[in-house]
């Protein structure tokens, strides 16, 4: 059987609306491929945005700023010197973009002016960093992109 020009055009289209039709129904099943939102509550936390803001304001007003740095013990975040330890409260969040099981929070305990995540907790990659506190009732935040 012979196949003219416009036939064997109509053909290639048909084929190449077949594969990509393949691996739009393949992306879209696939398990591995997780397409949720980046927290479970994130209209809840689109609703308190402000108040981030407000406290990312505050840290600069104030001159509450904190400093991170990659040790060879680990991730030391170091808090202003003129402040007192045992005021400081607040949590760190530290957020995996590419994998959501490796996320983790823990409450600040401070001994010294600065906080040590240990080296074991942190994988290599991109980890994004929020460092909310409160000292004498001001809240203060600190976010921070890492490349660990």
């Amino acid at each position: 059987m012979k196949i003219n020009w416009g036939t064997g055009i109509v053909l290639s289209f048909i084929a190449f609306i077949a594969f990509i039709l393949y691996f739009v129904v393949r992306m879209s099943i696939d398990n591995r491929a997780n397409h949720d939102l980046v927290a479970d509550d994130y209209y809840k936390q689109e609703l308190a945005y402000q108040e981030e803001i407000d406290a990312e304001n505050s840290a600069s007003a104030n001159s509450a700023k904190l400093r991170i740095e990659k040790t060879a013990e680990g991730l030391n975040i170091i808090f202003p010197e003129d402040f007192k330890i045992e005021d400081i409260t607040g949590k760190v969040s530290l957020y995996r973009p590419s994998n959501r099981h490796l996320d983790f929070n823990f409450p600040i305990s401070l001994s010294k002016t600065h906080l040590l995540i240990p080296d074991n907790r942190l994988l290599d990659g991109r980890w994004d960093i929020a460092v909310k506190w409160e000292y004498k009732g001001k809240t203060f935040l600190h976010k921070e992109k890492l490349n660990y």
